[in-house]
């Protein structure tokens, strides 16, 4: 799913939502994703900025370290029960 900037990837129990544009590419989400969901994307955004996408959402265990760490506020969280 792709509008404004944004990529959500949802699992059956989670969604990763990335505002591609507010990202300024630090790596920070991807470093301190302790099962390596997240990953480089090959395209920038309109800053320049190569920002992350999600690898294998599958493998996400829900410890939002991701969203908690972002210092621009570009990644969100969502699970099966918080879209109900």
């Amino acid at each position: 799913m792709r509008s404004f900037g944004q990529d959500g990837i949802m699992s059956d129990k989670v969604k990763i939502e990335i505002d591609r544009e507010l990202c300024t590419g630090c790596g920070i989400c991807i470093e301190f994703c302790p099962v390596d969901v997240l990953g480089e994307s090959d395209d920038l955004n309109q800053y320049d900025n190569y920002f992350p996408e999600v690898k294998d959402i599958d493998k996400c265990i829900e410890c939002r370290r991701c969203e908690l760490y972002c210092p621009d506020f570009a990644i969100h969280v969502k699970t099966e029960e918080e879209e109900e």
